[in-house]
């Protein structure tokens, strides 16, 4: 069941030929295109997605224990044309985190296998419904025009 409370959206406005502006319920924005600048492509926000959820999920539980000294996930694919059409394979998500010396390093340390794996095997809600694959629906609706253009 759908409520408010589950429901999530993002709206898709274009600014250009290729470019577009991506914007989510609290009016945050990023740039979305086809690879001709800096914006980030739909490939890239997919990866970006699935990085940032499971980084999410690990950097809650691990800097309980301590402030790590680095962060970073890379998430990289290959993206593949076959008969099945264009997709991405060899999906794989790789964490960087260093932690301080110390009981609380050494606890999140000790913790971050377990967290890694509980992000990708139930928590993550972005990597899940891309192992999932969960389908996807299209519809066409009549668009509203902004004031001043004639239909």
């Amino acid at each position: 069941m759908t409520t408010e409370d589950t429901r999530r959206s993002v709206t898709i406005d274009r600014a250009t030929t290729s470019h577009y502006i991506a914007t989510n319920p609290r009016a945050g924005t990023i740039s979305v295109g086809d690879g001709s600048d800096t914006a980030f492509t739909p490939v890239e926000l997919l990866l970006a997605a699935i990085g940032g959820c499971t980084a999410i999920d690990v950097d809650i539980v691990t800097s309980r224990r301590a402030e790590p000294d680095a962060f970073q996930v890379v998430v990289e694919a290959d993206k593949v044309r076959d008969d099945e059409g264009n997709h991405l394979t060899g999906i794989e998500v790789t964490f960087r985190i260093a932690f301080p010396a110390g009981d609380g390093g050494d606890a999140a340390r000790d913790i971050l296998p377990r967290i890694v794996r509980q992000s990708h095997d139930r928590l993550c809600t972005v990597s899940r419904t891309v192992e999932r694959g969960t389908a996807v629906a299209t519809r066409i609706e009549p668009a509203e025009l902004p004031a001043g253009v004639p239909p």
